[in-house]
């Protein structure tokens, strides 16, 4: 791989050109986000895979920060006049009274610039000696690029997957099965001279299947998502998928909805980590603490839960969904503390935020494509596993209450810390033991109590490798995961 953007036909000469071109009126900082995107899905319903389709997205995004402001512009193009245009857009919006982000199209290559007036310095992000990296950044682990296989292929993997699934129920009324993959080449170059080459393989399986028994229909969901290549379509993930596709379905049919009322709370481990990085995570984000709109800001330092705890967000687990080796803005990936035994040590960064609180960015500035702002987002947000036994043990304390395992449909308010999530699956807990399964219910609670509330972490740590994605004003994948937990207390909006 080459330690330029010759994949993109651009030498490192025409990107310091550009930059000079971007803050040749002023400004503090100029990155530019390279990104050439092979997406490709397939559909299979009623037992055939009758649809599916391939895109590319292409392009170049070029960001330009001078003081509070910051101008944008994206061009979906290579091409010189159409930088040049991008680059001197994004220098006008962070001259003028509001930063922005605009598609370069209408701006000509030799269009003026107005103001001039030198931008405050921020933190040092623009001068001093260059920090150039020279060597090409080593693909994500693929033993299989996806480049290299046909969609033809994977037809007969959906229809097996399909097939294992009715094999396992005879209720099995619709299966929908969706496969997508896509291939990201990024480049990322910025005005300290820092260079990063980056390869971005993902892969998804989606399964939709409906039951019906005695005129009822209920339907469950199962999903798998890695940064990886095409080998990760396996038999032993379409058996993985098979199987979960139909877990619990008797419980589904069987469930009643109980009586609500306020009672403690047990989350199981894996998918309940939803949330964690819901309630709790985006609060975390530094953009919504900078702004003073989480209920977070200004707790650095300060005990946010029990002694013990410890809530992580992580950016280099391989082959994770939520894997980063650089973040779009060519921050390393790494490891974040946000809650250390208790005390809030760090929110998530990204360069603008990190410069304002005089820190290291955390490698979490990301952007869904080079038409996007790079902003705070998590990767992969779970809560370290804890010393109070097994998730049998943690049930058995609670006199009455209900377990939930899977979430949907979660809502949150950042400034107040208030949510509601909808349970897709739970059970009554009655004297330590579990009884009724649930449905059709909302737990309710406040993120800063229910984090406080936590009472008992278990030993039982599950990343749930779902397809999850965060649409926080974008969309980017995303990961989760949390040890079985008990809250002391939580709403459940029930009968």
């Amino acid at each position: 791989m080459a330690s330029d953007a010759s994949h993109f036909g651009l030498s490192r000469e025409q990107l310091d050109s550009l930059v000079g071109t971007a803050l040749r009126s002023g400004g503090d900082w100029c990155d530019i986000f390279l990104e050439d995107t092979a997406y490709t899905n397939l559909l299979l319903r009623d037992g055939m895979v009758s649809s599916g389709g391939s895109h590319i997205d292409y392009g170049c995004g070029i960001r330009v920060l001078c003081g509070e402001k910051t101008g944008y512009a994206y061009a979906e193009s290579t091409d010189w006049a159409s930088l040049l245009r991008a680059a001197l857009a994004a220098s006008a919006i962070a001259q003028g009274a509001a930063g922005g982000v605009a598609s370069a199209r209408g701006v000509p290559p030799s269009a003026p610039l107005e103001g001039g007036a030198h931008c405050p310095a921020m933190g040092g992000m623009r001068g001093g000696a260059p920090n150039r990296i020279a060597e090409a950044t080593p693909p994500a682990s693929a033993a299989i690029d996806w480049r290299s296989t046909s969609a033809a292929q994977f037809v007969p993997q959906l229809q097996r997957l399909e097939a294992l699934i009715r094999a396992r129920d005879s209720r099995v009324h619709k299966v929908i099965a969706a496969l997508s993959w896509q291939v990201s080449e990024i480049a990322i170059y910025n005005s300290l001279g820092q260079f990063v080459r980056d390869t971005r393989p993902l892969g998804a399986v989606n399964v939709t299947t409906i039951f019906v028994q005695n005129g009822k229909t209920e339907m469950s969901t199962a999903s798998r998502s890695f940064s990886v290549g095409a080998e990760m379509i396996s038999d032993a993930l379409l058996d993985e998928l098979a199987t979960l596709s139909v877990k619990g379905i008797d419980e589904r049919f069987a469930a009643r909805r109980p009586k609500g009322g306020k009672m403690p709370v047990v989350m199981g481990a894996g998918a309940s980590g939803i949330l964690l990085h819901e309630a709790m995570g985006h609060a975390f984000e530094a953009d919504f603490n900078r702004k003073g709109q989480s209920i977070f800001s200004g707790k650095l330092g300060k005990k946010v839960a029990r002694k013990g705890i410890s809530i992580i967000d992580d950016g280099t687990i391989p082959g994770n969904r939520g894997f980063c080796r650089y973040d779009d803005e060519g921050v390393p990936g790494q490891k974040t503390y946000m809650v250390e035994d208790g005390i809030l040590r760090s929110y998530l960064h990204d360069r603008i935020s990190a410069n304002f609180f005089g820190v290291a960015p955390t490698g979490n500035g990301r952007r869904e494509s080079f038409r996007y702002n790079p902003i705070p987002r998590m990767r992969c947000t779970y809560m370290e596993g804890g010393r109070d036994g097994s998730v049998q043990d943690i049930i058995g304390s609670v006199d009455k209450g209900i377990f939930v395992d899977q979430f949907s449909n979660g809502q949150v308010k950042i400034g107040e810390g208030d949510f509601t999530f909808y349970v897709k699956s739970g059970w009554m807990i009655e004297k330590g033991r579990l009884t009724m399964p649930v449905k059709d219910i909302n737990i309710v609670g406040n993120g800063p109590r229910a984090l406080a509330d936590i009472v008992a972490v278990a030993d039982d740590l599950k990343i749930d490798d779902g397809t999850w994605t965060c649409g926080k004003e974008q969309s980017v994948p995303v990961s989760c995961g949390i040890p079985s937990v008990l809250v002391k207390e939580l709403t459940v909006g029930g009968e």
